[in-house]
């Protein structure tokens, strides 16, 4: 038997999901906004092994595979059911998952690009370092109103 630290040396993130409205409308926004790279083109699942495995009845996805910066996996997968359910829009202090982060080289010019692709800025930007190493943070939404957490380390300061 596998103990506990060797099982967890076994394991990797593979990806990241988020539950769009418009999967192919998010991907958009994520591939003008971060540059992300297309993985997956949309792609629909369905049929019952499908949805003997999310345990929804009928399931049908629309999926679309985005590359994230620096490597092939984790990978953030974006899918849109054939049938949803809504909430409102997530808060930053709600139990459960939050939120997607970014390091960016410029959280100004970011900002913008996030409001010109139909998201918004939440939060202030907010210095976390001090004067010798500053760390700029801010939180913002996406098109679909999906937090982001947005990070301007010292060594990216300036763009």
């Amino acid at each position: 038997m596998l103990r506990l630290q060797a099982w967890a040396n076994l394991m990797k993130l593979n990806h990241i999901n988020v539950v769009a409205r418009d999967a192919e409308a998010l991907a958009g926004f994520y591939r003008k906004v971060f540059s992300l790279e297309l993985l997956r083109g949309p792609t629909t699942i369905s049929g019952e092994k499908v949805s003997r495995g999310n345990g929804l009845p009928n399931s049908a996805i629309r999926s679309v595979w985005l590359k994230l910066p620096g490597s092939g996996a984790p990978f953030l997968e974006i899918h849109q059911h054939e049938v949803t359910h809504d909430r409102a829009q997530p808060r930053v202090n709600e139990p459960g998952f939050s939120h997607l982060s970014f390091e960016v080289c410029d959280i100004g010019r970011t900002l913008t690009a996030i409001a010109e692709a139909g998201g918004g800025q939440v939060g202030e930007v907010t210095d976390f370092g001090s004067a010798d190493n500053p760390l700029l943070i801010v939180y913002a939404r996406d098109s679909e109103g999906n937090i982001l957490e947005l990070e301007q380390f010292p060594a990216t300061l300036g763009g």
